[in-house]
């Protein structure tokens, strides 16, 4: 009872869980205990033997051309102009099949793996002896979104968490005062399915990506501390903030979710100093910015992204993606060569090849490639086949493309899977987006049977029912 002699204070969360009661109360506990679990902090056991602790992922978005890019094929220059034989059913996007055409770009052999590259990438193919090629991918959507989801989650259906929202999840956070799983967009727009892409889904809300805003000064909108605040005086008030927060979640225990809030509040704040700093490429040589191809207009915002992960890695991040290409819209900025790829690919290859190039290199001599894993891919491939009679495109392929890792535990200058004379069909050791994941996860020190969480009373993971790791293509 309250009056004005007497009074009685509750508070209002006590008053919730006395009044409430039945299933409020029970998914109060819930929340509480979600939030608890979420805020757990620092690196957590895995299955076995880690050989790499953080992740890189170059993500080409609309679908890069395998047999124009990594999968030489010379029985397609012999047979250009003709129809594809027992092609079977037609996996393009617009059902328009025309006639097989040769690729667009010579290919020739670099390295000491003699690796055959074609001329669109000259950067990227000086560094095949560190590369894992798969050129044996299937993926099982021919659409964009469905085909992007799948690769970023293993599922071709949205809200499903992304491969980043996993390692998150499993692995625990390296450090303390940056996000540990970091999305870098392509100043020109977004990927199919957007921002669901690194969703953490069903996960606890804490392990999805944070999404940087590249091109611009300020990384995250509405972090920077204000201008007219001295940083000393700034950490003074921060320092007494959290005295008081500390106080509070001593004095109430039992309130765990105050507890994880907190933490992810203290988080906020410990960014507004370290993002900054972490993105503040100026201190970088005139060498290593050049490297990364930021001296060239053509790849100037995608290096200084490149340049940008390796610097987040360094500070404790660890998984960054780095998104190549975007819109979809009029004017299409991504990988999608339906009406002339060779136009296509020339434009995007200008922006991606140099800056992977010096982000391997540069990975190798400072002693990051030996614990990191690098993955680069695209949603699908594209058909040897124009797209309609007497076309300069190709349409979108699902059923072969190529990927290639690089980095800790993964094999050098090895070329694993085959495709067919043109390109069409996988011939040998098929690879699934399944696959992918769970070699991924392996080379991390997780068993992706094991790496599990309770939704809708299904033990979900990563790899779903599926995927087998590729020893093969282990070191």
């Amino acid at each position: 009872m309250h009056n004005k002699t007497n009074p009685v204070v509750m508070p209002r969360r006590h008053f919730l869980w006395e009044t409430c009661g039945g299933v409020g109360a029970i998914a109060m506990a819930w929340m509480s205990h979600r939030d608890a679990v979420a805020a757990q902090v620092g690196p957590r056991a895995t299955h076995f033997t880690p050989k790499a602790k953080r992740v890189i992922h170059i993500f080409c978005a609309g679908g890069v051309s395998q047999v124009d890019t990594f999968d030489y094929k010379p029985e397609l220059e012999k047979l250009d102009g003709q129809p594809l034989k027992n092609m079977g059913e037609n996996k393009g996007f617009f059902g328009q099949p025309g006639n097989l055409m040769k690729s667009v770009y010579p290919f020739r052999q670099h390295g000491k793996s003699g690796k055959w590259v074609s001329d669109v990438f000259p950067h990227i193919s000086k560094q095949v002896d560190e590369l894992c090629f798969i050129n044996s991918m299937v993926a099982k959507s021919n659409n964009h979104t469905p085909a992007t989801f799948q690769m970023n989650s293993g599922y071709t259906m949205n809200g499903f968490p992304c491969l980043g929202a996993w390692l998150n999840y499993g692995l625990g956070t390296l450090n303390e005062n940056l996000p540990s799983f970091v999305v870098l967009p392509d100043n020109r727009g977004l990927p199919a399915g957007g921002s669901i892409n690194w969703t953490a889904g069903f996960l606890p809300a804490n392990h999805q990506g944070v999404a940087f805003r590249t091109g611009n000064t300020e990384p995250i909108a509405d972090l920077n501390t204000p201008n007219h605040v001295a940083p000393g005086s700034r950490t003074k008030g921060m320092d007494f903030l959290a005295r008081v927060n500390r106080n509070f979640n001593k004095e109430h225990s039992g309130d765990t979710a105050f507890g994880a809030r907190l933490r992810s509040y203290e988080l906020a704040a410990r960014m507004q100093m370290s993002v900054p700093e972490a993105s503040d490429i100026s201190g970088e040589t005139v060498a290593t910015q050049s490297l990364y191809g930021i001296d060239d207009e053509r790849s100037k915002n995608f290096g200084k992204n490149c340049l940008l992960a390796r610097r987040l890695l360094e500070r404790g991040v660890r998984f960054v993606q780095v998104l190549n290409g975007g819109s979809f819209g009029a004017p299409r900025i991504n990988w999608d060569g339906h009406e002339n790829v060779k136009e296509n690919h020339d434009t995007q290859a200008a922006t991606m090849d140099k800056p992977v190039a010096g982000l391997i290199q540069d990975l190798k001599q400072r002693g990051l490639l030996d614990d990191t894993l690098l993955i680069w891919s695209t949603e699908f491939g594209r058909n040897p086949v124009t797209q309609g009679l007497g076309a300069k495109g190709r349409d979108h392929h699902p059923d072969a493309f190529t990927c290639f890792l690089a980095g800790a535990g993964i094999k050098k200058g090895f070329v694993y899977g085959k495709t067919d004379d043109v390109g069409y069909s996988v011939k040998e050791n098929p690879v699934s987006i399944y696959d992918l994941h769970a070699t991924i996860l392996h080379v991390l020190g997780i068993d992706h049977e094991k790496l599990t969480f309770y939704h809708n009373g299904v033990n979900r993971r990563l790899t779903d029912v599926h995927g087998e790791v590729r020893h093969e293509v282990l070191a």
